[in-house]
């Protein structure tokens, strides 16, 4: 068998939801902001242990 590995882009970001980063980086992409994002996927509005994660990915990469 010779499946595909997961990339970084398919991690998880939100369980509740089920969204993942691929997924949080298309929709910014889109320009939209956290609560935009949390209405399109339901991130943020269970747990909201995923809140911090998704801010950091919206703040861009850190700089060098």
């Amino acid at each position: 068998m010779n499946a595909q590995q997961p990339g970084p882009e398919d991690v998880t970001i939100c369980h509740c939801s089920g969204t993942t980063l691929s997924d949080l980086l298309c929709l910014a992409g889109q320009g939209l902001d956290m609560d935009a994002i949390s209405r399109r996927t339901g991130a943020r509005s269970g747990c909201g242990g995923c809140e911090w994660e998704i801010a950091r990915v919206l703040s861009g990469p850190p700089a060098a």
